[in-house]
């Protein structure tokens, strides 16, 4: 996402993760990634729980952590669309996420 973060914010989408690490592990993980879009934490999981998202056990030493999500959420706060799996090692291509932008209309 982070090598079209500027295709996404010219069709006026802003990406945000939501971690459920303390706030120190995810800004090392954005540091050593090289992430420069917004990243908040959740490390009590009020947000994914909110969303659905609680994949309970599934982490480190049976710690619950976040199913891997990809969210259109409109400026209303209205949720477009949304890419769940429970497989952390799969994600949407950025490619695809501006198919849907496309089909949506947006930007």
């Amino acid at each position: 996402m982070e090598q079209h973060r500027e295709t996404f914010e010219k069709r006026g989408v802003r990406i945000v993760a939501v971690s459920v690490d303390p706030p120190e592990v995810t800004l090392k993980h954005t540091r050593k990634q090289g992430f420069s879009f917004t990243f908040l934490c959740d490390p009590k999981g009020e947000v994914i729980r909110r969303y659905d998202l609680m994949h309970e056990g599934a982490g480190r030493g049976s710690a619950d952590i976040s199913r891997p999500a990809e969210f259109l959420i409109d400026p209303r706060g209205n949720v477009r669309w949304v890419n769940l799996t429970d497989d952390y090692r799969v994600r949407l291509h950025p490619e695809e996420a501006l198919k849907v932008l496309d089909t949506l209309g947006v930007g």
